[in-house]
């Protein structure tokens, strides 16, 4: 029977018979209103006699309407909602016509009615009721015949808003998706029991029970506002029972303003690590950046990309975007070279901040008056090999950024460090905390504000642990965590510039600021939480092997030094270090010296310096700590 009624459905039937199908529809709602009119007793001989006038009137004018409106046009095997509505406008707007047709009758001949407006009336809910039913009576044989619900998947959509009730009707429109949405999770209490689209709407927290229940097969979450907790709620239910748990774009992604179904997708890890969405000052921010020159260094980085598109957005006169990779910067230039914005002018520059000519020439000819500087060299193990190249980009291009800011008086200089020069195990982190004496040390000599922002690893960054999972999770490689308890604090990278750009319309000069990163996560349970989101099994289908804490690596990560405390600011995501200020002379002389032993490449002699510059700076499992013993 099956196969009989999909080998039917290739031929399409020819829109004359619709719309002759729609005229019988109509003439059979008519006859049955008569019937209702009359308690399906004998009609009276009055009325009798004018039935053929009344069907000649009625199916002219329902034949004019549908003609005029299309509605037979449509293929009735994927009538939506939309077309639901055309019908009943159609048969209200017909119904309306006769209406005007009896009042005309009534006044021009007879003082009387050539069919009654009950009649009229009862017709057009017939008719409507007819029409409609009959087009989804038939969708719902064509689904069933080309998608059995047999073969179908449960699911479950969290949401019961409006966009979950988007994505139940796109879902219900495309025959050839295995879903089957068998109900809606909602935490508004009003609307636990109702049905919204046929389904009912469950509490959150019956999730567990309800999986069991149906067998779902997958979770879709219909709304990006939904709370992060919630989504690290559905995660746990949802992944040791290998339920898929997918996500919907927002709604300026929508193919033409409507959501597909091919649009859905697997959520991701950074869908379940990001957090409620940052509440920002944007008229301070706008009135340190609207109408200004900016400069951003490190500009085809993760961080510094972002801080470009976020600053573009508060519209500055000039935005010049500083980089020695060639080819991501040349992709940042066409980025913004597609983007309108007629009161900014964006140019990019191909450049190495650690040479002190080039940036003396760049600050002269761009006339910078706000610099973000981004650019440094991040990763822990590669830093810890190559120290020199540490002391030469993060200390020295920060010094050179920093006296040629002085010397052109520009207004603000913020420099974003990282979590990892707090009690510094490694020479990164130990790098990044010299720059930062530096910089604090800088802000009494002129008019320009030093600031420097402090946070920790952003997801999705160049060379995150996060890519490197997704790699290995690819090529189906075991997944290599470091320590079973090791734990880092993760923000995305949106979050991140949102804070640094924050920070920087609050600064009055000399603040290290911190920025609240949340909870720490564990690494191997994003490790787990990974392989899971990726439909596969932990030790079975992938492995999670240690390998030991690297070179420079902390167990765990933090924001402060012990002998630090913090201050409040007026947003509370962003505190104020109160840490130790050094004399510039004095860390002025520690970095020339660095440099003099980069000219000859001693490592050793570089580490160690930058332990005397560094008192709170530990190694532990470092290549250079023997020269300590």
């Amino acid at each position: 029977m099956l196969q009989l009624l999909r080998l039917f459905w290739k031929y399409q039937v020819p829109r004359s018979v619709i719309l002759f199908i729609d005229l019988l529809i109509c003439a059979f709602s008519l006859f049955l209103a008569f019937l209702i009119r009359f308690d399906f007793e004998n009609i009276p001989e009055a009325d009798k006699k004018n039935l053929p006038v009344d069907f000649a009137v009625v199916l002219g004018v329902r034949f004019l309407s549908f003609i005029i409106s299309g509605i037979y046009k449509g293929v009735v095997r994927y009538t939506s909602t939309r077309d639901a509505g055309r019908i009943f406008v159609t048969v209200l707007a017909g119904s309306g016509v006769i209406f005007l047709l009896n009042l005309s009758y009534f006044f021009l001949y007879e003082k009387t009615y050539f069919i009654p407006n009950s009649i009229i009336i009862m017709d057009a809910l017939c008719t409507s009721f007819f029409l409609i039913s009959s087009r989804l009576a038939v969708k719902a044989v064509y689904l069933e015949s080309v998608n059995p619900t047999s073969e179908k998947k449960n699911i479950f959509i969290a949401g019961a808003g409006e966009a979950g009730v988007i994505v139940k009707q796109s879902l219900d429109r495309d025959a050839s998706l295995k879903y089957n949405v068998v109900g809606f999770l909602d935490d508004d209490v009003q609307k636990h029991g109702r049905k919204f689209e046929g389904v009912n709407v469950y509490p959150f927290e019956d999730l567990e029970h309800l999986i069991n229940k149906f067998g779902i097969h997958a979770v879709i979450i219909s709304s990006p506002k939904i709370s992060p907790e919630r989504k690290l709620f559905l995660s746990d239910i949802c992944l040791p029972r290998h339920v898929e748990l997918m996500s919907v774009p927002p709604a300026h992604r929508w193919l033409r303003g409507e959501l597909t179904p091919r649009q859905l997708r697997s959520i991701r890890i950074e869908d379940l690590l990001d957090r409620e969405p940052i509440r920002l000052q944007t008229d301070q921010i706008e009135a340190m950046i609207k109408g200004k020159t900016i400069m951003i260094t490190g500009a085809a980085g993760s961080i510094g990309s972002e801080l470009a598109r976020q600053c573009f957005a508060f519209r500055p006169s000039k935005m010049y975007l500083l980089d020695i990779a060639e080819t991501p910067l040349y992709e940042l230039e066409l980025e913004f070279g597609s983007r309108k914005n007629a009161d900014t002018h964006v140019e990019v520059a191909l450049t190495d901040i650690r040479n002190p000519d080039r940036m003396e020439k760049a600050f002269s000819v761009f006339k910078p008056e706000i610099v973000f500087h981004a650019a440094a060299y991040k990763h822990v193990p590669m830093m810890e090999n190559n120290p020199s190249e540490s002391v030469y980009t993060n200390i020295y291009g920060t010094k050179v950024l920093a006296d040629a800011s002085l010397r052109h008086g520009v207004q603000k200089f913020i420099f974003i460090s990282t979590d990892k020069a707090v009690n510094p195990s490694g020479v990164m982190g130990a790098s990044k905390r010299i720059a930062e004496m530096y910089v604090q040390s800088m802000n009494s000599l002129g008019k320009t504000k030093f600031i420097t922002t402090r946070f920790g690893n952003v997801l999705g960054s160049n060379g995150s642990v996060i890519t490197r999972f997704y790699k290995q999770i690819e090529n189906l490689e075991p997944l290599t965590v470091t320590h079973p308890d090791i734990t880092r604090y993760f923000m995305t990278i949106p979050e991140a510039c949102q804070l640094v750009l924050e920070a920087a319309s609050m600064g009055r000069g000399g603040e290290i600021y911190v920025f609240d990163m949340g909870k720490p996560v564990r690494i191997a349970d994003l490790a787990s939480k990974m392989i899971r989101l990726a439909g596969l099994e932990v030790g079975k289908d992938i492995q999670i092997v240690y390998t030991g804490l690297r070179p420079g690596e902390k167990l765990y990560e933090e924001l402060l030094a012990d002998a630090e405390n913090t201050l409040p600011t007026h947003h509370p995501k962003i505190l104020i270090g109160k840490t130790r200020e050094y004399p510039l002379e004095e860390v002025d002389k520690g970095i020339r010296e660095l440099i003099e032993l980069f000219a000859i490449q001693d490592n050793e002699r570089i580490v160690g310096k930058m332990k005397e510059l560094v008192p709170e700076y530990k190694s532990h499992a470092s290549v250079y700590e023997k020269m300590d013993k």
